[in-house]
């Protein structure tokens, strides 16, 4: 079966152990009538099974991966790696059309990519810099990484108190 990069994705997502829908959707950023699309196909591809359980405060509902799904991710996670070495291939071969042409057909695949893991993200950026275009023109803000978009990338260290550091106190001396 041919799944889509977003079904990979909720797919991983359900494998991670995310077994609620607002779980999935928050981990995922998908849109919930997109979210809700998928999990069907994915139910009727057998990738997927729904668990009622009772609780005390009524039913409710998990989502699990099946063996057959599990499979199939598997197989789509070694796919993705594969195209990933081969952009990092072209990349180091230093041929700026090539990897543009390839970054390019593989743009759909960019998102599930970073969800796993599979890309180095100074390498991406750095491809990106080769090619002399931002990474936007490929990968949509909502798909980028939190840490990538939350500062830059830059890590502070946490030491951004706003200089305000008093040891915890704040006193009022009511003058």
């Amino acid at each position: 079966m041919d799944t889509e990069p977003k079904d990979v994705i909720v797919l991983g997502s359900i494998r991670r152990g995310k077994k609620k829908f607002s779980n999935i959707q928050n981990e995922t950023r998908i849109s919930p009538e997109e979210l809700n699309s998928i999990l069907e196909q994915l139910e009727n591809n057998g990738f997927i099974r729904v668990e009622e359980k009772k609780g005390w405060f009524g039913k409710k509902i998990e989502l699990k991966i099946t063996d057959k799904g599990s499979e199939d991710l598997d197989k789509k996670i070694v796919e993705i790696q594969n195209k990933w070495k081969e952009m990092q291939s072209i990349y180091e071969s230093g041929d700026k059309q090539k990897l543009q042409q390839k970054m390019e057909e593989n743009k759909s695949f960019l998102p599930t990519m970073m969800f796993f893991g599979v890309m180095d993200m100074m390498m991406f950026s750095m491809m990106f810099s080769m090619m002399g275009i931002g990474m936007s023109n490929f990968v949509a803000p909502e798909n980028m990484p939190a840490e990538s978009m939350d500062d830059g990338g830059m890590d502070d260290g946490g030491m951004d108190d706003g200089g305000m550091d008093d040891g915890g106190f704040d006193f009022d001396i009511g003058f």
